[in-house]
């Protein structure tokens, strides 16, 4: 596997590839990386002869500096585990790289609204900070398949968003969401979890499957409720459990609505945890 710092090192590497006719698939991560990040890496494989993982904890994207300072950084082992899974390229650059004085990073477009519900209203500013750094990566890395993961939902909707909206030539490939043994959705921030908050955060997976079990007779309403109260009964502090339609983010209010998804965000202790469940096709 090959490492870079730096933009044109980079781009002149991956013209190379493409005068080989080689398709290029790329993953954005900030680092920390799991078996979640490796599946990224696998499926992208499957779409393209060359692969390409990026590793950049992007602070524009983070509304909290102590969230910031907080987030884990593995480097040493993230490097053996992208050779490992057969990466052949990684982008590491630093923050003057990404966003060197004079460039203009920033994306304005029409979000739709799909910015200020969920996790927009509880971390203002994320959206626009996570919209800049992959645009800014995609300019630097001009990929033909972009990979993502479906565990943050409504940062996908956006990108799909965004990259419909500019008429970017990517496509837009969702993976699955990995999940531990329990059912906990792998991240990295599950690092920070306490033993005692780690057993008890398979909570969210349980509340988000007794809604998809529940979907066809219990109104979306009701069920939201319901999860919220578990996952607030096993110690945990939810910020919100919503049942949106997956192409505008906005609630669903019949029983069994069509291309219905669950979105959740809770607390446990510090940390602060994610997830989701689609519900219908």
């Amino acid at each position: 596997m090959k490492q870079f710092s730096q933009v044109i090192p980079l781009q002149t590497e991956l013209k190379e590839q493409r005068n080989k006719t080689h398709k290029i698939a790329f993953a954005p991560t900030m680092g920390a990386l799991h078996l979640g990040h490796v599946s990224l890496i696998e499926i992208g494989k499957q779409y393209a002869e060359k692969s390409v993982c990026s590793i950049f904890v992007n602070p524009t994207q983070f509304n909290n500096k102590e969230d910031l300072a907080k987030y884990p950084r593995m480097y040493e082992q993230d490097v053996l585990l992208l050779e490992k899974v057969g990466c052949d390229f990684l982008f590491a650059p630093s923050v003057d790289e990404m966003y060197p004085h004079g460039l203009d990073t920033k994306v304005n477009i029409d979000l739709k609204g799909l910015d200020s519900v969920m996790e927009g209203e509880f971390r203002p500013g994320h959206f626009a900070g996570m919209l800049q750094v992959v645009k800014r990566l995609l300019d630097i890395v001009h990929p033909d398949f972009l990979i993502m993961g479906q565990k943050d939902f409504q940062q996908f909707s956006l990108v799909h968003h965004m990259i419909n909206t500019l008429q970017l030539p990517v496509k837009l490939v969702m993976a699955p969401t990995l999940r531990e043994a329990d059912g906990l959705a792998m991240s990295s921030r599950n690092l920070r979890l306490s033993p005692e908050m780690r057993k008890k955060s398979n909570i969210i997976f349980a509340a988000l499957s007794h809604i998809r079990e529940h979907f066809s007779i219990q109104s979306p309403g009701k069920l939201a409720t319901q999860a919220m109260e578990r996952i607030e009964k096993m110690g945990l502090k939810p910020e919100y459990v919503e049942i949106v339609d997956q192409s505008n983010l906005q609630r669903v209010k019949t029983i069994n609505a069509p291309n219905a998804v669950v979105c959740v965000a809770a607390w446990a202790d510090d940390v602060r945890l994610i997830d989701n469940m689609i519900l219908s096709d």
